[in-house]
Order: structure tokens, then C-alpha cells, then sequence
């Protein structure tokens, strides 16, 4: 395992070094001729971007992905010229390829490596391009997702290795029309939707390739099935009104479980009970959205760097048992408990996103180091999380001649709920038997894009996890030894066009 990873970090390596530095006078013309990065169409999100150290491509479907291999292809890239046919027609599409390999070489469940892969296939239409339907327009977006997932097969840890971790399928992810009003500062979406498209994403956290670094982990655990996130997206309305360059509001209604209850008969995993994306769910109690974001540092003769201040906050109507008290208001775990959980009414959780450029090369502006910070709360007894912290750095350009590769570290924690550990405690003083109590999950990534060309990037990246699953016992160990601490190096390569 060892020697393997090895082999992908030196090729990675390899292939970046083949993609050549730049001679100082083709450094200059390409400065000269680069638009400032805070011209760029947008940030993650679609938000204004304020992170200098935005990637160029990141696999998260908040991501704005700009460039193509077709430029490399030249004449080859659009064969018939279909594709620039169909864009005078308002049409656009695109394919990305995301392919990755990780290992765990050390700690977790057990150890072991995965290799896994997912094509992205999108499909945009310009409706008054098109048909003449002014200020609307189409999306959809399917995947082909192969290969097994580290976290699920050896890792065993809530926050997940890889963001495009899930099980092998084809399946629909959203599918929408939004219509856009008073001169495009209203835009109200309908269809199936995905909350982690446009909420509660960092700009700067993009890079990294740790799932909770794009929808934050607490916010998976606590909402049903996951909530309608990647890969699942569910029937919904979201508006979003955009005063001026600096101020935005988003608000969105979704059905609240992408998959329905799991039911006697049926299978406990989300992605099962909605194999293809098509289920369509909208009987099941509502979950609500919210977010503000204020962007500043965006006019040249401001005297700070561009950022952005992001609040949200999210309600879900429907009910949630106690993870630790019966409806009696006694312990769960107690052998006499009726086993039935004390029941509330609704839930939710408060978030705020700090991203901000920190520095920026003077010869060279679209070249810096950006950070981000993100909190997030749950109420304790309700949920198995209740607080989620977050932070990293980015730079676009550290290297000389490698002015689009970005490397970043980034760190997580996210703390069991004190009704969870409560009913660890209670299981201990009731069944007698020694156990590992749970307290927190936390990771730390390390991670390097290389830009080979335009549409084409590889991504060596190291993860150490700590406290597995908060610290949980190993269900492949008998002698109730926690899930021990996990490092894992991965590669991805990526491909667009």
C-alpha cells in the first residue's frame, strides 16, 4: 500500500514538473493579459469572488468551473464546430471526469485503499436565447459514480474522505428553471434542488477534498437522510435577491428527507431508497434555509482585501427522537426503558462563514494566500452533533512558475452532543461492561492542485483523522478498542471538457 501511494505522489509530481515553469517573459505577458480575479463570473456559490485563493477546479457543485481541455484541443476540441452551433442557441454543456485513489495506511477500521471515480455531465439552456423566454433559464446535471468510498469501507469516520464519496450509481442531482426579475436582482429557482450548491459554502474550502470542507458535517448528521445534498437533491424553491455587488439574501424551501423514512422492510441507507435521484418526495415535513452574505475589498481603491461575511441559519418541521431519554424522562439505555425516545418537535442550526484574502503578490495580484473560518450549532438534545469548527489557508501561486496550482491545510472539529455522551455514560453505569466514551471527530488536510493545463489538474492529498466516529469502539474489534486514529494519502486526477 505504501509503495502504491508513493508511485501516485511521484507521478503527480512528475506530471507537474512536465507542465513546465513559465520563462520570465512569458510570466509578464501572462500577468499583463490575466483579468483580476475579482472580475472572474464568480465565486463558489455564485457569489462575488473574495478568495484569491480560489481553485480552478474543485469537484463540489458549488463550484464555478471556467475552463475547458477543449482550449488545448484547438480545432479538435469541437469536432463539426456542434458545440459553438449550440451555443449561439443558448445551449451549453460540459463533461468532468473526477477519478481519485486514496489509502488508509495506518489506524481507522481497518486498513486498506479504494479507488473511485464520478462523471459529471451538465446541461444549461439559455430559455430566451432558445425560445424566446425572457430572463429564464435551464439546468440539469446527472452523474455516473463508480468505485467504493474509504470513510464507508475502512475509515469509518463521519466526515468523509472524499466529497464525491457514494455508492456506485447513475442518477439525476438537480434539475431546475429559474426566472429572473428586475433587471436580473431577483431570481426565483424551482425543481429539484440542492442546498449545498449555494448555502453555507466557503469560497476557499473548495480546494480541499474532505466532504465536510463543502456542506459542513454537523449539518449532514442532523438533517434526515442527509439532507439534499450530493448525491441527493430533492423537489424545492429557492429565491435569492441580490441588492448590489456587496449584498446578497438567499432563501429556500426543500422537502426534508431526499430518501423518506427508512421503514420496516426497507434499506436503512439514503442513496438505496432513492437509487436514481427520481424519487420526487414532497409529503415529508419541510426544511427551510436562510443565509446573508456581504462582500467588501471589491473596488480597487479600498483599503482592504477582499472578503466575504456569510450567515445562514436552517429549520427543519419535522419530529426528532432524544438520544438519550425515553418519553418516560428516563435513560435509554436502561434495560427497563420502553425503548421508545423522547420526542421534539423540529430542528435546527445557526451557521456564519468568514472567507477572506489575506495577501496578494505584488507583481502578480491574482496570485495570494486567502483563509476561511466556519462555525456551526445544533440544539444538544436532539441531535448526535451539536458544534462545528472549521478553518484553512490557501495559496494560489506559492511556487515559482506554477502561478494556477494551490496548495492549502485545512483543519475540522465537530463535538458529540452532551445528550450522546450522556447516554454513553448511562450505557456504561447500566451494562457494567467497559466502553469508550464519545467526545469529538476531527481532521486534518494537507492538499496540493497542480493545473496541467486548461481542464486538467491532479491532487496529491494527506488526511489524518482523529477520533474516528468521536472515538467510538472498532465494530471489527472484540475487545471494545476504539477506532483508532487514521492517516490516508489519495490522489485525484481530474479531466473537463
Amino acid at each position: 500500500m505504501q509503495r502504491s501511494l508513493a508511485l501516485w505522489l511521484a507521478l503527480a509530481l512528475a506530471l507537474a514538473q512536465a507542465a513546465g515553469a513559465q520563462t520570465p517573459l512569458e510570466e509578464a505577458a501572462r500577468i499583463a493579459a490575466e483579468p483580476n480575479f475579482l472580475d472572474r463570473p464568480g465565486g463558489a456559490g455564485n457569489d462575488p469572488q473574495t478568495s484569491v485563493a480560489q481553485p480552478d477546479f474543485s469537484a463540489r457543485p458549488s463550484a464555478n468551473l471556467n475552463t475547458s481541455i477543449q482550449d488545448l484541443l484547438e480545432p479538435y476540441g469541437d469536432p463539426f464546430a456542434a458545440r459553438s452551433f449550440l451555443r449561439t442557441r443558448g445551449i451549453a454543456y460540459s463533461f468532468t471526469y473526477v477519478g481519485e485513489s486514496f489509502g488508509n495506511v495506518t489506524g481507522g477500521a481497518r486498513r486498506g485503499g479504494i479507488a473511485e471515480g464520478r462523471l459529471d455531465f451538465q446541461f444549461d439552456a439559455d430559455l430566451d436565447t432558445l425560445m424566446g423566454w425572457r430572463d429564464a433559464a435551464f439546468h440539469t446535471n446527472l452523474y455516473q459514480i463508480h468505485g467504493i468510498g474509504l470513510s464507508r469501507h475502512y475509515v469509518d469516520n463521519f466526515m468523509s474522505v472524499s466529497a464525491i464519496e457514494a455508492l456506485p450509481s447513475s442518477r439525476l442531482y438537480e434539475l431546475w428553471v429559474e426566472q429572473r426579475f428586475f433587471d436580473g436582482q431577483l431570481g426565483i429557482r424551482v425543481g429539484q434542488l440542492a442546498t449545498d450548491t449555494e448555502f453555507a459554502v466557503s469560497q476557499t474550502g473548495t480546494l480541499f477534498l474532505n466532504s465536510t470542507f463543502g456542506w459542513p458535517n454537523i449539518m449532514a448528521s442532523v438533517i434526515p437522510s442527509g439532507g439534499p445534498i450530493y448525491p441527493l437533491a430533492v423537489p424545492a424553491v429557492r429565491a435569492k435577491y441580490v441588492l448590489n455587488q456587496s449584498f446578497s439574501l438567499q432563501a429556500g424551501i426543500y422537502d426534508g428527507d431526499p430518501a423518506g423514512p427508512p421503514r420496516r422492510g426497507n434499506d436503512p441507507d439514503p442513496q438505496r431508497r432513492n437509487r436514481t435521484g427520481t424519487n420526487f418526495r414532497t409529503n415529508d415535513p419541510a426544511l427551510v434555509i436562510a443565509e446573508a452574505a456581504y462582500a467588501y475589498g471589491l473596488e480597487a481603491d479600498d483599503n482592504i482585501e477582499p472578503g466575504t461575511v456569510t450567515l445562514g441559519g436552517w429549520y427543519h418541521f419535522g419530529r426528532f427522537g432524544s438520544l438519550r431519554f425515553d418519553r418516560s424522562g428516563g435513560s435509554l439505555a436502561n434495560p427497563s426503558s420502553s425503548g421508545l425516545a423522547r420526542r421534539f418537535r423540529g430542528n435546527s442550526g445557526i451557521y456564519g462563514i468568514i472567507d477572506q484574502t489575506i495577501y496578494r503578490e505584488p507583481d502578480d495580484p491574482n496570485d495570494g494566500a486567502s483563509v476561511f473560518v466556519r462555525l456551526s450549532g445544533s440544539p444538544s438534545d436532539r441531535n448526535l452533533l451539536d458544534l462545528y469548527l472549521d478553518a484553512g489557508i490557501g495559496y494560489k501561486g506559492l511556487l515559482p512558475g506554477r502561478s494556477d496550482d494551490t496548495v492549502g491545510v485545512a483543519f475540522a472539529i465537530e463535538r458529540i452532543s452532551k445528550n450522546a455522551r450522556g447516554f454513553d455514560r448511562d450505557t456504561l453505569l447500566f451494562g457494567g461492561t467497559p466502553a469508550p466514551r464519545r467526545s469529538s471527530e476531527a481532521v486534518l488536510e494537507v492538499s496540493y492542485q497542480a493545473v496541467l493545463g486548461p481542464g486538467v489538474t491532479v491532487q496529491p492529498d494527506f488526511q489524518y483523522v482523529f477520533r474516528p466516529s468521536g472515538g467510538a469502539a472498532n465494530p471489527r474489534e472484540m475487545d471494545g478498542r476504539r477506532i483508532r486514529n487514521a492517516a490516508v494519502f489519495g490522489l485525484r486526477a481530474t479531466i473537463r471538457y
